[in-house]
């Protein structure tokens, strides 16, 4: 065997020693009790991160508009483990909305130790006509919402050592056709809140962030706009 064949072949052992001692490791009791906030929680991913955390035991809020819906949503929490399952409703296009959603879940809970933003509202799956209200309104509820919502959890999430989750897309990555409007709103996401997490690990802040870069989720909402 070559001695660069060997150096090969030592290197990569290093580096799969390396990946397997630095991985990651969840712990499931770190969740038990832990207060979170979800939002978006009426449907789809956000009603699915609800349900996960529920079985872990911990102490949910969940919000929507759909009050009727999130009342379903809270009682099949509690079913499945959670330690309280709270929701409120709200619409996040109001510009006091998201930060009272904040409030209660402060006021209820006694604090925070995560916050899912995951809610958008609904875009038409064609090419952009030119509409600037719908465009104003969209940045409302998938932008701005996300920033006040963060800024009014912040100092909560520093006391306990929290983590805030924001549910983002690959179209806030790469551009494509028939989803100009929300596919902006998802760059301003992973712009704002990818220097947002240079910016809190240059103050050694407590908090964490997490920015999901999902794909194409089968959810029903979903799928009904590309088939």
């Amino acid at each position: 065997m070559g001695a660069f064949l060997k150096l090969l072949l030592v290197s990569a052992a290093v580096v799969l020693l390396a990946v397997r001692w630095t991985a990651p490791t969840f712990n499931a009791d770190s969740l038990k009790g832990a207060r979170v906030l979800v939002t978006g929680a009426s449907t789809g991913i956000g009603e699915q991160v609800a349900y996960h955390y529920a079985r872990f035991g911990a102490q949910i809020v969940i919000t929507a508009r759909r009050e009727n819906v999130l009342k379903q949503v809270a009682e099949k929490c509690m079913s499945l483990g959670a330690q309280r399952a709270l929701y409120i409703a709200a619409d996040m296009s109001r510009e006091s909305d998201p930060e009272q959603v904040v409030g209660f879940a402060l006021e209820q809970l006694g604090g925070l130790d995560q916050l899912v933003l995951n809610h958008i509202g609904p875009s038409p799956f064609s090419m952009w006509d030119g509409d600037m209200e719908h465009i104003k309104w969209i940045m409302k509820v998938n932008f701005f919402s996300y920033v006040q919502m963060a800024w009014k959890a912040l100092d909560a999430l520093e006391q306990s050592k929290g983590s805030l989750v924001v549910v983002s897309s690959i179209l806030g990555k790469m551009t494509g056709p028939f989803v100009a409007p929300y596919s902006s709103t998802k760059f301003a996401l992973n712009g704002f809140f990818g220097t947002l997490q240079h910016e809190l690990a240059m103050k050694r802040s407590n908090v964490s962030i997490s920015i999901c870069m999902l794909g194409l989720i089968d959810t029903e909402s979903a799928m009904d706009k590309v088939r």
